[in-house]
């Protein structure tokens, strides 16, 4: 009985453990919601202009590491930091809101702790 129980408890762990879609941060009544979509990426959707979002992720693109691609059009950045490979897309949903995705990689492992350093970061630095 309970070597089942403990089977069945250690299955729901692992199972849960192995699941890639998580509520990683709440905002101040929901108004700001940030998801971890997989393993190495975080997406938020925002109300912030998409000029100010765009000129503090650069900001904190250029303090954190080396940027090896920058587009503006695009809303793309790409740059090395704490030895990880990091990419930041933004992408203008409406008017209003801006959804902003990001995706860091250590040595090929996923690296979420870093991507949601780094979303702190830029939502601190666009107030």
């Amino acid at each position: 009985m309970k070597k089942t129980a403990f089977l069945y408890c250690f299955l729901s762990v692992l199972f849960l453990s192995i699941t890639g879609c998580v509520f990683v941060l709440g905002g101040a009544a929901g108004a700001l919601g940030a998801y971890g979509i997989s393993r190495d990426t975080i997406q938020a959707d925002t109300d912030k202009p998409y000029d100010m979002l765009w000129s503090s992720t650069l900001a904190v693109s250029r303090q954190r590491g080396t940027i090896i691609q920058e587009d503006n059009l695009k809303g793309y950045i790409e740059f090395q930091a704490d030895s990880s490979h990091v990419w930041i897309k933004l992408i203008r949903m409406t008017q209003a809101t801006t959804r902003i995705k990001i995706s860091a990689r250590k040595y090929h492992f996923p690296n979420l702790d870093l991507a949601q350093r780094i979303f702190v970061q830029i939502m601190e630095e666009a107030k």
